[in-house]
């Protein structure tokens, strides 16, 4: 199974590309981060870049915390002296962002629920 799972931080404003068919792929970085204890007992703290694909437009931004899950690809070209060049990313199935919005749509899914329960606490609280 090839399946990926990153969540991690935009590293620059996306890039997106509009195909002649009117499809767009969305083209962007997201670093993730790692820490391990070295040799010495030393916490080294490491950034992995990962180049993500999204098949349609996203409203991401650079420094946006965002969920990815996708499959590893590779792809090959010829570059302009005629030489073969490999490209591996994440083509995303999803690309959810944890930032920005989340506030406002736990807010507005705080109203909905209470609204729902008639009793002000939300549904998600309730012990049944």
């Amino acid at each position: 199974m090839n399946n990926v799972q990153l969540v991690g931080r935009v590293g620059k404003d996306p890039e997106i590309f509009t195909f002649e068919n009117g499809n767009k792929k969305t083209s962007l970085t997201v670093a993730t981060n790692d820490s391990y204890k070295d040799k010495k007992g030393e916490w080294v703290e490491t950034t992995e870049w990962h180049n993500i694909a999204i098949f349609r437009e996203t409203k991401l931004k650079k420094g946006d915390l965002v969920a990815i899950t996708g499959k590893i690809t590779t792809r090959s070209y010829d570059d302009k002296e005629g030489k073969k060049r490999y490209v591996t990313e994440i083509v995303a199935r999803t690309a959810k962002p944890l930032s920005g919005q989340r506030k406002a749509d736990s807010e507005q899914k705080t109203a909905v629920n209470n609204e729902a329960t008639g009793d002000g606490l939300p549904k998600d609280d309730l012990p049944f």
